[in-house]
Order: structure tokens, then sequence, then C-alpha cells
């Protein structure tokens, strides 16, 4: 190792450095045609040194360790800057002794760089032409995005970890219109693994589901605001879990004070009985998935919920000292020049034992959602805003006509807490989840669930139905 890494990871409580390589690729197919082709290569390392309360960071651009030696000059300033970080921190008297372990690769059976690129675009236009079946249909935007990013992790623990992950994600974004009227919809498909994600017409018909679902608004009726029961059904995906619960989990936001309906709460009911939240990196081609987290520690399955109620918080190595802890190894970082913080990887509820047609047919009057739009939470008091892409109206228990321009009001607290059914099915969503500045990949996961009662906003005035 050369001796300013070693140096460095000498100093202070605790010292970690970063190696990071990536490569990436995106097409966007807009208007039938290729509109933008983006592919690059990153590589760098991220220096950081802890002392007390204090962290401090530090980032250079520049070869990876994957890629050969390091020239004289990224060792001089490598160099420059571990001094600088660490200048005045004592250093601990003791050789650095590293326990390597091996490479961790991901399952990947057809790597997104063994394609060609004419069959990538060959698979953005069939998609395409599977979208177009309306005359209706103003506009279709697809997009293939694939990642390669390989990291290495050494810190002053004597861990020594190296990790490869690759993410492939596929998007449709259709809009329609009629008499000045626009709709949209919107699909997603993907995650931690090769091209065989998107094997067997996948792209074709998540294209027609967005394609379809934006039509089919056309003619929904507006939604009748008021507060009523709500079933969220599994194919709606995790965002309403992720947004309302994930973030307030988070240790950062329980130690800072911004998540105070679950501080202080472990051991107490925080949801309904048959309510359990997990997160899991384990997960086999989650799109949150990894091995290690972005501070080597291994990655582990954790119940934050149980039966309602709260068993731990999601930890890194900074929040889980400050509680005399160990990290439970979601520590999460966008890239080499970003620290570690909390952050979720695959969150979902479990799924429970009863029946989703009968979750569906208990509903007197109230709105089925099958699919979750974007949304707003305040984590420090709970309250959310989330817009439904597409949902139902349903009396009687019969799934009557589509119901356009619904949102869904609450607080998240109140919302968990008066679940009282939960699906024997699951769903999953992916994405990318934002926090601090920070962009990671992540899956949403969620049964059918029913709730009692939901304020449910929309543009429409009156009473009875949508």
């Amino acid at each position: 190792m050369p001796d300013p890494f070693a140096r460095f990871l000498l100093r202070g409580d605790f010292a970690d450095l970063y190696f990071e390589e990536s490569t990436h690729r995106f097409l966007r197919w807009e208007d039938g045609r290729l509109d933008e082709l983006v592919q690059g290569t990153s590589s760098g390392v991220g220096f950081r040194c802890v002392r007390g309360e204090e962290t401090l960071y530090g980032h250079l651009d520049g070869r990876a360790p994957f890629s050969g030696t390091w020239r004289s000059g990224e060792m001089r300033r490598l160099s420059e800057l571990a001094g600088s970080l660490s200048a005045g921190l004592p250093a601990r008297r003791r050789p650095m002794r590293f326990r390597r372990l091996p490479v961790r690769r991901h399952r990947l059976r057809v790597p997104p760089d063994a394609v060609p690129l004419a069959k990538k675009i060959a698979l953005l236009r069939r998609a395409d032409r599977a979208s177009r079946f309306s005359p209706e249909l103003a506009q279709v935007t697809l997009s293939l995005g694939e990642r390669r990013k390989r990291v290495l992790i050494l810190n002053s623990l004597g861990e020594w970890v190296e990790e490869e992950r690759n993410y492939v994600v596929f998007v449709a974004q259709a809009t329609a219109k009629k008499d000045g009227l626009l709709q949209t919809g919107h699909e997603v498909a993907g995650g931690l693994g090769g091209f065989e994600l998107l094997d067997r017409a996948l792209p074709e018909r998540v294209a027609r589901i967005a394609a379809g679902r934006a039509v089919k608004k056309l003619r929904a009726s507006p939604v009748v605001p008021g507060e009523m029961p709500v079933v969220i059904s599994s194919q709606a995906g995790g965002t309403l879990i992720h947004e309302a619960v994930g973030h307030a989990l988070e240790a950062d936001s329980v130690q800072q004070g911004s998540s105070p309906h679950f501080a202080g709460r472990v051991g107490k009911k925080v949801a309904g009985a048959k309510v359990t939240v997990l997160d899991d990196p384990t997960r086999a081609a989650g799109r949150g998935s990894f091995f290690y987290d972005d501070e080597a520690s291994p990655s582990q399955r954790t119940v934050l919920i149980e039966n309602g109620i709260l068993r731990t918080y999601l930890y890194d190595r900074l929040t889980a000292k400050k509680e005399k802890r160990t990290s439970n190894g979601h520590g999460r970082r966008e890239s080499y020049a970003h620290r570690p913080i909390p952050r979720m990887s695959n969150t979902f509820v479990a799924p429970g034992k009863d029946s989703p047609e009968d979750i569906v047919r208990s509903l007197k009057r109230g709105l089925l959602v099958t699919r979750m739009g974007g949304g707003q939470v305040n984590t420090a008091g709970g309250d959310f805003v989330f817009e439904v892409e597409e949902g139902f109206w349903v009396e009687d228990g019969r799934v009557l006509r589509m119901a356009r321009g619904a949102n869904l009001l609450g607080s998240a607290p109140e919302v968990l807490r008066s679940i009282d059914r939960v699906g024997s099915d699951m769903g999953w969503s992916v994405g990318t989840c934002g926090k601090d500045g920070q962009n990671v990949p992540v899956s949403d996961g969620l049964p059918t669930l029913r709730v009692p009662k939901l304020l449910v906003g929309g543009t429409k005035s009156g009473k009875g139905r949508a």
C-alpha cells in the first residue's frame, strides 16, 4: 500500500479510504428516434477521518487502483490531501495489518457492455412501436440506463473489501391528449444485474403499460374529495412506506431531532399489529442491494418494525457509535465525492395473511390505488401528500371506474397505526432516492394494504362517487 494511505489510516479515531471506478451509459428515445446518448467513466478516492464528533472529508478525481498504478503526480496530490485532512491529529503507533476479503460480484448473466449498441437501439424502437396503439398518444419517451460500479474500501480497523455492482433500468413515460386534456403514464423496470433483466419482451410490456395508463386516464372521472377507506394495491409500489416511514427511521434523522414520532420509541408500538417493516440489502437482484455498505460493514436484513413494535433504526458507523452499538450496514454514499450517511436499500412491508381480493371486496365506498405517483413528506411532522397516478372508485366491493386527479393526504404515524388489513401478495418498485444532495439506487415493496380512513384530495366537488 502507498505510504500516504497507510499514514492517513493511522490518524484520528477512525479513518477510511473509498476507491471507486464507475462507467455509465444512458440512451433516451423520443419522437420515434434516438434523442440522446451519454456515456462516460469516473473514478477517484474519498478520504475520511473521524475524531470525536468531527468528520473531515475530502476527495480526489483520478485513477482508481483497478486501472493500474498511480502516477507520480497523482500520488503527490493524494499525499497532500491526506496530509491536510489529518494535520494535527496524533498518529496511532501500530502497523496497519489488513484482512483482505475476496472481491464480491453480484450475479450477472449478460453484462450490458457485451450487448451491441445497435441491439439496444432496436430494443427501444420495438418498445416505442408497442406503445403506439392509440391516436390519442401525443408523446412517448423511453430511456435505458446502465451503470457498472466497482468499489474498494480500506479502513483503520484493517478491513479491506471490494465489490462490483451492475445496474440496468428501463423507463417509459407516455402523454395522451384529447380535447385539450393531457394525461401521463409512467412505468419503470430494472434492478441490480445485467441485460437479462430486460428479457422476455419486458421493455415492450413496460411501454404498453405506461401508454395504456395515460390513455385510460383521459376517460377517468375526477375523484370526489373527502375522508374514505383506501386500499393500496401491491401494484402501487412501496413509495408510501419509503417516503412516509423509511426516512424517519434513518438514525441521523432520529438523532438530529427531525423524527420525533420515532425517537426514543424502540420497544413501543408505532404501527398496527399486522405491520412489519424491513430493510434488506441482501435481497437478490434488488436495486438497492449490496454485499458491503459504503463503510465496509457487511449488509444485513434489518427488521425495523415487527408486528407494530419499533425494533431499531438504520445505522451507519457514526450514528451507531453515538449509541454505543454496532452499525447494521446502512452507511451509503453516492460516490467517492460524498461522505457516507444512513440510507435505505430495499425497504418493504412484509406480506400478511389477508387475501388481497377480500381486502378490495371489503371496500363499501372508497378508493383503490394501483399506482402511486410522486409526493412530499415532512419527516419532522409526519404529514404527507402523495399523487395517485392510477386509482379506481370502488362501491360494495366492486371496482367501478378509474378515478383521476386523486391525492392522498395524512399523517404517516397515524396511517401506520391505522392499517388493519395486510395482504399475502407483494409488489416492488425501483427508483433513485435523494437525501442531503446524494442519490442512491433503491427499491420499495408493499403488499395490498387497507387504511380505514384517509383524506383523499381531488378536483371535483360534490358527494357520492368519483
